[in-house]
């Protein structure tokens, strides 16, 4: 979250930075620095009339040891009075304080100066390309095809239970999929990080520290009765896992691995881009978390980039890295990369992962901070990527390693999970 020392003492500076998004902040601005105008005038009010109020007691009571009451008396009528203010002051800073945390809430990260500019995915820079050694096949077709034709996906009867893009992984889908999810684990954790298994459901409190709230509210399914939501990602429960915390500065970088459902509501989406598995309401994805020193952020964040390269790698899956541009970075991010695989049935790209750095924005929300050796607590800076999405890895895989005679090689790394070379029908 941006803050307001840093709007007031260079609100340009922050326009201008934002209006790398192609957002037009001024406005918004110009109205938080009257609300926070307007509350320090009544602070400053709140404050001498506290000060009146703490002299005249002191008055009141040497009036009383003097024995003159009326004039005590006197001196009580006017303080009752300032009281008064202070109270009616009291409830305007509460609702001053209130539209301003709710103006702060609504303006998104600055980028990093290393971002670049552009409207659009359009606009997005590729970075570098990944193909493994054997050539992809000619003959590769959808993958929807191929989970309707081998039984792998079962969309009809997800749409029944449940509507659509929520769909049943059936007999060797459902393999390959369980296969992919304890790949990525085992080697998230050989890397260095801690795997835990987090709550599918967050408070609203969760959702206000990593920023889907208020800005992705209306793309996340809400459970009304119990206030809850179902997470977009694990990167929310995982991130909030410290919220209110403080961690010594020697524990830095905190690195934790997780897998989760996850459930968008994707609203809006059409298309080509909702084939198949290209796009679901509820998906599995492995997440890579992690809380480190401000001065180290941009170095975790490569290296964070690099231990989602190395599973796509080691599933010999052609990739390519994308530096997003300013106007299609995410509301929270500082700087992202987004990692797509070739999925050589569809002939085109598709995401399957997403690295970032969120600077200090997420841990002011949520109010992680960490300890320095000698000094004040300071806020850690936030990371995530996905390790990764499993829909369109799975997809890819299917399109770019069918047989001609119609089996599916399985990636070598699988294999002693899924327990087979191919799958065979």
């Amino acid at each position: 979250m941006l803050t307001l020392h840093t709007i007031r003492t260079n609100p340009e500076a922050v326009i201008t930075a934002l209006a790398k998004r192609n957002i037009n902040a001024r406005p918004a601005i110009e109205s938080l620095l009257a609300l926070n105008e307007q509350r320090r005038r009544i602070q400053t009010e709140t404050e001498t009339l506290q000060a009146e109020a703490n002299r005249l007691a002191k008055e009141i009571g040497g009036l009383m040891r003097d024995g003159r009451t009326d004039e005590a008396d006197s001196v009580k009528a006017r303080t009752t009075d300032i009281k008064s203010q202070i109270q009616g002051f009291a409830s305007e800073l509460e609702l001053l304080e209130g539209q301003e945390r709710e103006h702060l809430l609504r303006l998104p990260n600055m980028p990093h100066d290393s971002v670049p500019a552009g409207k659009s995915a359009e606009d997005n820079v590729v970075v570098s390309e990944w193909s493994p050694e054997w050539s992809l096949a000619e003959h590769a077709v959808p993958h929807w095809e191929l989970t309707e034709r081998y039984k792998l996906i079962d969309f009809e009867r997800g749409v029944k239970v449940s509507g659509a893009g929520f769909p049943f992984y059936t007999g060797q889908g459902a393999r390959l999929q369980r296969a992919m999810i304890q790949f990525f684990l085992d080697r998230n954790t050989a890397a260095g990080y801690l795997e835990v298994q987090p709550p599918h459901f967050v408070n609203a409190a969760s959702g206000y520290g990593t920023g889907q709230l208020p800005d992705k509210d209306g793309q996340m399914y809400h459970v009304g009765e119990d206030q809850l939501y179902a997470i977009p990602t694990a990167e929310v429960p995982v991130t909030n896992m410290l919220r209110d915390e403080i961690v010594p500065e020697a524990d830095l970088p905190v690195k934790l691995t997780a897998y989760s459902p996850c459930f968008r509501r994707e609203a809006g989406s059409y298309g080509k881009d909702v084939r198949g598995l290209n796009r679901l309401h509820q998906f599995d994805k492995v997440e890579l978390v992690k809380w480190t020193h401000p001065d180290k952020s941009f170095e975790e964040l490569e290296l964070l980039r690099g231990d989602a390269e190395r599973l796509l790698q080691k599933l010999d899956l052609p990739y390519r890295v994308l530096m997003i541009c300013a106007g299609d970075i995410g509301f929270s991010h500082s700087k992202q990369y987004d990692l797509e695989v070739w999925a050589g049935g569809q002939k085109r790209w598709l995401e399957v992962s997403s690295c970032s750095n969120f600077t200090d924005f997420q841990a002011r929300r949520a109010g992680i901070r960490f300890r320095p050796k000698d000094g004040k607590p300071e806020f850690v800076h936030t990371l995530n990527g996905s390790g990764l999405g499993l829909p369109r890895v799975l997809a890819a895989i299917l399109e770019n390693n069918l047989q001609p005679d119609g089996t599916v090689r399985v990636p070598e790394a699988l294999r002693r999970w899924y327990g087979k070379e191919t799958l065979s029908f």
